[in-house]
């Protein structure tokens, strides 16, 4: 997918919605706290200043600005030169889909596998906390247009691989779509919203019994 805003965890040969994987230059660069931070606010939310980003994260301008620089250096974040002005210089995040290296494929105990573990822990520390935000304070922000239609699903099957994978397929060719359409042409009164799609086998499942094997 180009010019999206989708990030996937892990890569896959198998997952359709992916253009990009960072490379290890990249990882690197992105495997501090601070930085998934920035890159998840300029993600959620759009371009700001490192200033903006300081307000907003609880820290100082000149680390907003540092770290700015170095992810942009790695290709992760950008210059938005259409909305500077002065000596302001406002950021944001590069286009297009990524995911982190699938750590199955990395060294134990590996530099690149270490900033995968940071990266995925932060991004799920990230997903959790703006879910928590919600439940919270939603009914303070939104009214019942928002409130009506947000949801939580929890749905339990049982799949094969390749029944999984077609499901996350059928997933992600919705989410283009709404992409496509919405993603760099929002609507007026919309707001950000982030979906979260989770799709996993769970671990203290048994696999379903062949009763053609049972029969014999």
């Amino acid at each position: 997918m180009d010019d999206t805003d989708l990030t996937a965890w892990p890569s896959s040969s198998r997952h359709p919605g992916i253009d990009h994987v960072l490379p290890s230059e990249s990882l690197k660069s992105l495997a501090h706290p601070l930085r998934v931070r920035i890159y998840d606010e300029l993600s959620s939310y759009g371009p700001f200043t490192a200033s903006m980003l300081a307000e907003r994260l609880g820290e100082s301008s000149g680390a907003t600005s540092y770290h700015l620089r170095q992810l942009a250096r790695a290709g992760l974040v950008r210059e938005d030169p259409s909305r500077g002005k002065g000596r302001e210089r406002w950021w944001e995040r590069s286009p297009g889909s990524i995911a982190i290296p699938d750590a199955r494929k990395l060294p134990p105990g590996s530099a690149e596998r270490l900033a995968v573990k940071l990266v995925e822990d932060e991004w799920f520390r990230a997903r959790e906390q703006n879910f928590h935000e919600f439940l919270a304070e939603g009914e303070l922000v939104f009214d019942s247009d928002w409130l009506d239609i947000a949801t939580s699903d929890t749905i339990n099957l049982r799949l094969t691989p390749e029944q999984l994978h077609g499901l996350v397929t059928d997933i992600d060719a919705v989410l283009q779509r709404y992409i496509s359409a919405y993603k760099r042409t929002p609507s007026p009164g919309s707001r950000p919203v982030q979906i979260h799609v989770n799709a996993f086998p769970l671990v203290r499942g048994e696999p379903t019994a062949d009763p053609a094997k049972e029969d014999r």
